[in-house]
């Protein structure tokens, strides 16, 4: 089964310094029948304006995944981490127990434009933690590379959760696949350009569902940038 997200059909918030849009329910934005997909819970695509972004605020029990698209994020977290998440870099926060961060624009004359993805964690209370990694283009460059996994296998940072997600660059006419096991579901995120995924067009914003399939294959229509979770 194939069902399709539209990024038209997002839930959308302009907060002046802020643009979101929510793929799945959240903060304002309610539809029951967009609660997320298995143990994905949420996928904001966030521009921030330059010096602004979220204060300090709160979270607990949640595996929280920052993907930077454009610009410079910067981290704060009450566990003493500091840094600043470029394109290429792939952070993760298990808030655990409880972790308060904050998240802003690093540059004062330019965008930041980034995806906030949160996995349910496998089992609540554990120990806040924090993890970030770069990748090479070349490591993206016509393949499903994978990222992040319970294990933290092949490189990946680690991840609280039974999912596993993987980043991958197409030009046009490139591939790649991912095969899944049996009883496996997956969510193919466009973040930008437009790419075929098993024979059906999306455009950056689009998502889509898939289950009952052993394979997720990817095809760039144009340049594009491709996240695939693989979920319980």
């Amino acid at each position: 089964m194939f069902t399709l997200r539209l990024a038209e059909d997002r839930g959308h918030a302009d907060h002046g310094w802020l643009d979101t849009r929510h793929t799945f329910s959240f903060a304002s934005y309610y539809d029951p029948a967009q609660m997320g997909f298995r143990g994905l819970r949420v996928i904001n695509e966030d521009r921030v304006q330059p010096g602004r972004g979220f204060g300090t605020h709160p979270h607990r029990d949640m595996e929280i995944i920052s993907y930077v698209l454009q610009g410079g994020l910067q981290h704060r977290d009450s566990m003493g981490n500091g840094s600043v998440i470029r394109p290429g870099e792939v952070q993760r926060m298990s808030a655990g127990t409880g972790v308060s961060h904050s998240e802003l624009n690093a540059s004062q004359s330019e965008l930041v434009h980034f995806l906030q993805i949160w996995l349910l964690p496998a089992r609540q209370g554990i120990a806040p933690s924090y993890e970030q990694k770069a990748y090479d283009r070349a490591e993206l460059a016509g393949r499903l590379r994978l990222v992040a996994s319970p294990e933290g296998r092949d490189g990946s940072i680690t991840i609280h959760t039974d999912a596993s997600l993987h980043a991958g660059r197409f030009d046009a006419g490139t591939t790649g696949e991912l095969a899944l096991a049996r009883d496996r579901y997956a969510w193919v995120q466009v973040a930008r350009g437009r790419a075929r995924v098993n024979g059906h067009d999306l455009k950056a914003g689009d998502g889509a569902a898939l289950s009952g399939v052993g394979t997720v294959r990817i095809e760039g229509i144009e340049a594009s940038e491709v996240l695939v979770f693989d979920l319980a």
